[in-house]
């Protein structure tokens, strides 16, 4: 197996702070940004999806002091981060909305993104808006738990990390909203069967 000093290829709890940190950080964005922008785009769109995936691997960049493989996998480290900027993407816009809303002369939604578009049509099939509604519908954080889990593939002690919380709080949210989903969307439930 190929090594570089403090990261062979597919290591899960690389040193970041090695004097080869540079190296060992490419392979690690070479790895890990496909996934994350995946999750990323299905949670805030393409448009968003790029600029977060940047702005998380900046960040881990800049916190790689930080990270102690000794406590976790780094793919969690870097999908906490991610979900960390995506809260505060929704908390921005939030803010522009009511800003815009409050000043009358802006529009209330921002403008679509023709990408945006295409994506919505090719996916209505898979229909798109029931899966909206139904994880709409859901509180807060049972839809992360549910998203991390599906979306990014992460497993619940994955999703633990992630959040912070006890992996046995991550299974009783999975396991909550499977109930949930049997009640008020059994196709959905199905495919979310599938996924976790």
């Amino acid at each position: 197996m190929e090594a570089i000093t403090g990261m062979a290829v597919g290591d899960a709890r690389p040193d970041l702070t090695g004097d080869d940190a540079a190296v060992v950080f490419t392979r690690l964005f070479d790895s890990h940004a496909d996934g994350i922008h995946r999750y990323l785009t299905r949670r805030a769109g393409p448009a968003a999806a790029d600029d977060l995936v940047a702005e998380t691997f900046v960040a881990a960049w800049a916190g790689r002091v930080g990270y102690d493989p000794a406590r976790a996998d780094v793919r969690p480290w870097l999908f906490g981060i991610a979900t960390n900027l995506l809260r505060a993407h929704w908390r921005e816009e939030t803010r522009s909305l009511r800003l815009a809303a409050r000043v009358g002369d802006q529009p209330l939604e921002p403008p679509e993104d023709p990408d945006d578009t295409a994506i919505r049509r090719a996916d209505a099939d898979a229909d798109v808006r029931g899966l909206a509604a139904a994880l709409s519908d859901l509180p807060a954080a049972d839809r992360e738990v549910l998203l991390l889990t599906a979306w990014a593939e992460l497993t619940a002690v994955e999703v633990a990390e992630v959040l912070g919380i006890p992996a046995g709080t991550v299974r009783s949210r999975l396991h909550r909203v499977r109930r949930t989903l049997r009640a008020t969307a059994p196709a959905l439930a199905a495919r979310v069967e599938e996924t976790t």
